[in-house]
């Protein structure tokens, strides 16, 4: 299915009016998305573990103390957004943050990772300066269940008290890739864990990283706070300075970029990040293991630009997925951002069927 352009939400003002006016505008959708995830958690798909669903709202409800403390301002916007699509601030935690909140679940009810999880299973690089003629690069795919695709958009945000971004997400969520007019950027992939807990998850980290004016200060906001679920984080900012960290409930593993490209998938590299990681089911692993083998082939050598990460997205050998049976995992969009410049293109659904636009940071 090919759409023309992203669908694009600008907000600016007060986080309370950015929340609220995300919300109102997608109050159906909204609504719709989490009813699926609740119903998702309750059958024990992705979770492990039957629940009724006043549990999966009172397990969530208890998550709402730690993003109160972590990020006042960002608690502030999802309170509004829940307000504005007319959901409580729980079911907001559950639909922005799933993958993590289900990491919680697993562990709450000791439920065992199923074996038709449909975890989002994203590609992404972090290319160095060295090897992109002086101006490095953040590139990603965002593979998701292919029910979300519909729910991709992008949201250009201009807060009155930090700096401005422009944010790859879904209707419901905070915030799950982005660059800040400061030029930092933030990615994502997911992983799996066995130690979820009472805690924040990953698209309030994503935003308050969103919030800096440099990696090590991106770096510093990860490594305070009290995770609930398992995920992988990169960051770049325009000095070239770069890092990938496998990031667990209970341990995080912090990787510098240096002169080679950084790619990872979804499956744990480092023995910290191991020790946490759930089983993952065999097909799946698989596949993540032919994704990061496929990357590191397709970047091996030579000077990288934008045209060869749009084709590294784009392929077909094992990067850019289309659904199939039992998983029904799709590339449901792609982003690839440049710090050093500012510039950020992104790509709604499979980026082999679909067009990069150039994301401009103000209409016009």
């Amino acid at each position: 299915m090919k759409r023309p352009k992203l669908r694009i939400l600008d907000a600016q003002g007060s986080f309370e009016s950015i929340g609220f006016l995300h919300g109102k505008q997608f109050a159906d959708e909204i609504q719709h998305y989490v009813e699926e995830r609740v119903k998702l958690v309750a059958s024990g798909s992705w979770s492990g573990k039957q629940m009724s669903e006043s549990d999966i709202i009172d397990l969530a409800e208890s998550l709402i103390p730690d993003h109160q403390h972590f990020d006042p301002q960002l608690f502030t916007e999802m309170s509004a957004l829940a307000e504005g699509a007319n959901i409580s601030i729980a079911e907001a935690i559950i639909v922005g943050g799933f993958t993590d909140f289900v990491d919680t679940v697993r562990s709450a009810t000791g439920g065992a990772t199923p074996p038709e999880l449909h975890e989002d299973d994203c590609t992404a690089v972090l290319v160095p300066d060295s090897r992109a003629n002086g101006q490095g690069f953040l590139a990603q795919t965002w593979d998701m269940h292919d029910t979300a695709t519909d729910h991709v958009l992008l949201l250009r945000v201009k807060p009155d008290e930090c700096p401005s971004a422009l944010i790859f997400t879904t209707t419901g969520c905070l915030g799950q890739i982005g660059m800040n007019d400061q030029g930092v950027a933030v990615g994502i992939n997911n992983l799996t864990s066995s130690t979820g807990k009472v805690g924040v998850v990953w698209p309030s980290v994503v935003r308050s990283m969103l919030r800096q004016e440099s990696s090590n200060d991106a770096l510093s906001i990860l490594s305070n706070a009290n995770l609930a679920g398992a995920h992988n984080y990169l960051i770049m900012d325009k000095q070239g300075d770069g890092f990938n960290i496998e990031a667990m409930p209970d341990a995080q593993t912090v990787t510098r970029l240096e002169s080679v490209p950084i790619i990872h998938t979804n499956h744990a590299v480092s023995p910290q990040a191991q020790a946490e990681e759930a089983e993952r089911p065999s097909d799946l692993l698989a596949n993540s293991t032919l994704r990061l083998s496929r990357g590191n082939e397709l970047l091996m050598s030579g000077e990288i630009g934008l045209e060869r990460l749009i084709k590294l997205t784009q392929d077909n050998e094992a990067i850019c997925r289309v659904p199939e049976p039992p998983h029904r995992i799709e590339s449901s969009g792609a982003a690839i951002m440049r710090p050093a410049t500012g510039e950020f293109w992104a790509c709604w659904g499979q980026p082999s069927h679909n067009d990069y636009e150039l994301i401009r940071w103000q209409d016009g």
